[in-house]
């Protein structure tokens, strides 16, 4: 007998037996009913409660005996999903963690709460989120190794502010005194003056594509994991590296390039005079932590020029060379010389995934959708570097 037709039988004895409890409470009252009546009842009823008790006993048995089975089907179905979330390993268990993340989303399959508590969790949305829609929150951990870690490819990492705030506003210095007077360079003062002691980040949406072949999909968790990842973190910090740098920037995005016309520039007979005019230029607030933002192609040619034969020079500190530290950027095409601290790069709210399809090479893409914003706090810590031409 299987476990629904003990249900249904349990059911059938079970309303008999409430039938003759009844008419036993009913019969027992009347006093002109015969007692052999009422004895027989009782009968009846010892029969049943038999029966019923014999039929809840298998029926509870065998539906432990099928929960146990499901239980364990899933245990089983979850290991083979994510396999390697069970080492002992912490780092192992986050690659396995990451890839069923990955192959999940490239498969259009939900994401187990193991794999996102595993990953950190996700954020709650704080603000704004009308532009992500439908599409899924990046876990925590995730988002802050994309956001916070420094990337070889950005040489600004390290120099320049990251943070991932929503709505973030910020004051432009990080001080007041209660002299008004207190802003010793007159060109910050002007610049307060004109455009405010606040600044306000904006979000600018951008999408970065991770091409992931069937092969590496089904591959191990390590290659996959380190190829989307690998994808990711160069997208990131190309967007910023061309943002900061663009000589032409797209509309909207003019304020984040270092090449904007308000930024003061200095010029030189040649570039490293020019250089140190700049640095000489700057306020000296800001000329105590300049560094200069310049090609490797352009200082070593500095250090050709200066050197005139002796290679002694070449094994000298950029530092030695210029009079401030330098920060090798191949977008550099004018150096930039200024405090970085001033500029400021902030991703707007959380970072978001989705898959999209090629449809004419059949690769598939893993698609990291975030917002970013660079302010560059103060413009009068910087100077942009040219040299002059005119004999």
């Amino acid at each position: 007998m299987n476990l629904y037709q003990l249900k249904n039988s349990l059911t059938t004895v079970g309303a008999e037996l409430k039938r003759v409890e009844e008419e036993i409470a009913n019969t027992a009252g009347d006093p002109n009913i015969d007692i052999s009546n009422i004895e027989n009842l009782e009968r009846q009823k010892i029969n049943l409660k038999k029966r019923f008790d014999i039929l809840k006993n298998q029926h509870d048995s065998l539906e432990q005996e099928q929960e146990q089975e499901i239980k364990a089907r899933a245990n089983q179905n979850g290991a083979s999903q994510v396999k390697g979330m069970d080492s002992p390993d912490p780092k192992q268990r986050k690659i396995a963690a990451k890839a069923e993340l990955f192959r999940a989303t490239m498969r259009g399959r939900e994401v187990s709460e193991e794999v996102k508590a595993q990953l950190g969790g996700v954020k709650a949305v704080l603000g704004d989120n009308g532009d992500s829609g439908g599409e899924k929150l990046l876990p925590t951990t995730m988002t802050t190794e994309l956001l916070h870690e420094p990337f070889v490819k950005n040489p600004l990492r390290g120099h320049s502010t990251f943070t991932n705030e929503i709505n973030l506003e910020l004051p432009k210095i990080s001080f007041q005194l209660d002299d008004d007077e207190f802003i010793g360079d007159t060109e910050t003062a002007k610049e307060l003056k004109s455009t405010g002691d606040i600044v306000k980040f904006g979000r600018n949406k951008f999408k970065v594509f991770a091409p992931i072949s069937e092969t590496v999909l089904r591959g191990t968790d390590t290659n996959l994991v380190q190829t989307v990842d690998r994808a990711l973190e160069s997208g990131l910090a190309a967007k910023e590296k061309k943002v900061a740098f663009a000589t032409t920037p797209k509309k909207g995005e003019e304020h984040m390039s270092f090449y904007s016309a308000e930024i003061k520039t200095v010029e030189g007979s040649t570039k490293l005079k020019a250089i140190k005019a700049a640095i000489a230029d700057l306020h000296e607030d800001y000329r105590a932590n300049a560094k200069v933002a310049i090609t490797y192609a352009e200082y070593m040619d500095i250090v050709e020029d200066l050197a005139n034969g002796n290679a002694t020079l070449f094994n000298a500190q950029p530092e030695q060379i210029l009079g401030k530290p330098a920060i090798f950027c191949d977008a550099a095409v004018d150096p930039i010389v200024g405090d970085f601290s001033y500029s400021h790069f902030n991703y707007d709210l959380p970072v978001t995934y989705e898959r999209d399809k090629n449809v004419r090479t059949g690769i598939e893409d893993f698609v990291l959708t975030a917002y970013i914003d660079h302010q560059i706090k103060l413009k009068s810590a910087f100077r942009i570097v040219k040299v002059n031409d005119t004999p």
